[in-house]
């Protein structure tokens, strides 16, 4: 069975309250008017039975001397059509009523003996069963008999009939008129809801931009409902746009693993099959081709190792490190040197942050092993990517409350877009530069920065085409105690 809409249900529901709420109102307004009728028939019955009750006697059961013309203004002013008089045994000694009651309209004398005389008011039928009475009866005072005054209630029945039947058409038509309104009511206020069910089919068909529209003030529920739904999407957008990132970047990751492994793979297989197709006939062409595969060995094994040092970086950084006390010039002036004995015509300058003054004390708590990691590759990077003979500078000391080593160079620089990317993986600027011994894998970099971050720190890099580089490693102080 098909669940009805929202609008139908709350619809439903309004209507069944409202139609709730008219039947108890219609219920009690009837009630208490008949028991105000029934009150007041009852106060003029006793206060009719009261007076006659203490008259001399009864009339004869048939007295003709009584004029109808008299008797029934008479009647009627006291609101008493039937005045019944009975002696000591129950019969009927004598009676009055107005000549519009008579005969088997009037209730029969063996339900008036059934009245009680202490002046309660009870509910009687004709003989006939055409109508109903209301009757009191008191002992007469001055002879021994019974008066019972009566008054029919088929004027009372007929006006609560008239009230239930004028409140249920009314009640009938209040209730349509309601429904009809409730229903343009509710369409218009679920107006919201189905604007925000659109955008959620669209952002389902993909469309990550779409948000819902401003549909309400702040301060209403809608409002708030919109304002929590466009934070829940925009995060959303952020986090399939980084899941789609994330996949690109694996996927490249991928891919350039695959090539730095197939390189040195192929040199190694294809040494193999010459030796086994008996290609190497001579001593020297044998030791040339193991020369080749301890070469590409070696590589696969740096390789592997750096590959295994950035998971276990990204996995857990801090479980990497062995810290201690120690200071960033001992880096600066190592690789100096470095850099010396791979070019002794390069010069190699060492001064304070930014080339201003002296090399100045850096303190840092760190990993030294890991440290020297990083400052080894700044170096090999400038060595690498300059041109034999540029100057290169490096720079220690303390800069805005951090320790710095720098190692800057007069190279050609980079722009922006190499900028952008030189700390990515495997990521090269000239790839068409050779590689030897395992360097220029594009892991160099990536490592110093993630080793950098694990101390709390960063690797930074400046630079212009033409411009040279800086790349600047920047520590954390050691907390004072």
């Amino acid at each position: 069975m098909r669940r009805l809409s929202l609008r139908a249900r709350l619809l439903l529901l309004t209507a069944g309250l409202l139609l709730t709420g008219l039947t108890l109102v219609s219920a009690v307004v009837s009630d208490q008017l008949e028991r105000f009728q029934l009150d007041r028939l009852d106060g003029q019955l006793r206060s009719m039975t009261e007076l006659i009750s203490r008259a001399a006697g009864p009339p004869p059961a048939e007295n003709p001397a009584v004029r109808p013309d008299l008797l029934d203004p008479a009647l009627e002013l006291f609101g008493t059509p039937y005045v019944v008089y009975l002696d000591a045994g129950g019969a009927v000694a004598g009676s009055l009523h107005s000549s519009r009651a008579g005969g088997a309209t009037l209730p029969s004398s063996g339900t008036l003996r059934t009245v009680p005389t202490d002046g309660t008011a009870v509910d009687l039928s004709a003989a006939d069963g055409s109508q109903r009475w209301r009757a009191v009866a008191r002992p007469a005072a001055r002879w021994g008999g019974t008066v019972v005054s009566a008054a029919p209630l088929a004027e009372t029945d007929a006006t609560i009939t008239q009230l239930r039947v004028s409140s249920l058409v009314a009640g009938a038509g209040l209730l349509v008129a309601l429904t009809a309104a409730g229903w343009f009511a509710l369409g218009r206020g679920l107006r919201p809801l189905r604007r925000i069910e659109h955008t959620a089919a669209a952002i389902a068909g993909g469309d990550l931009t779409r948000r819902v529209p401003v549909l309400a003030p702040p301060g209403t529920e809608i409002g708030h409902l919109a304002a929590s739904l466009n934070t829940m999407l925009g995060q959303l957008e952020e986090a399939f746009a980084a899941r789609a990132a994330s996949e690109a970047r694996m996927r490249t990751f991928v891919a350039d693993v695959s090539h730095e492994l197939r390189t040195p793979l192929f040199g190694i297989k294809g040494s193999t099959e010459l030796y086994r197709m008996g290609a190497l006939p001579e001593a020297s062409d044998v030791d040339e081709a193991m020369r080749r595969i301890d070469r590409e060995a070696t590589r696969l094994t740096a390789l592997t190792e750096d590959l295994l040092l950035l998971a276990q970086l990204d996995e857990a950084p801090e479980e990497q490190l062995d810290r201690a006390p120690m200071d960033l010039r001992t880096l600066a002036g190592d690789a100096r040197q470095d850099l010396r004995a791979l070019d002794p015509s390069r010069p190699v300058s060492l001064t304070g942050p930014g080339g201003v003054g002296a090399p100045g004390p850096a303190p840092v708590d760190g990993d030294e092993a890991r440290l020297r990691q990083v400052v080894t590759n700044l170096a090999g990077n400038a060595a690498a990517h300059t041109p034999p003979g540029t100057p290169v500078r490096i720079g220690v000391g303390t800069a805005a409350g951090r320790a710095v080593l720098e190692v800057v160079d007069e190279g050609p620089g980079m722009t922006a877009e190499q900028a952008d990317r030189v700390f990515n993986r495997f990521y090269r600027a000239d790839r068409s530069r050779s590689r030897s011994g395992g360097a220029n894998a594009g892991l160099g970099l990536p490592i110093a920065r993630s080793l950098a971050r694990a101390h709390g720190g960063d690797v930074e890099l400046e630079t212009a085409l033409g411009e040279g580089a800086c790349f600047r490693l920047a520590l954390p102080l050691p907390a004072r105690d």
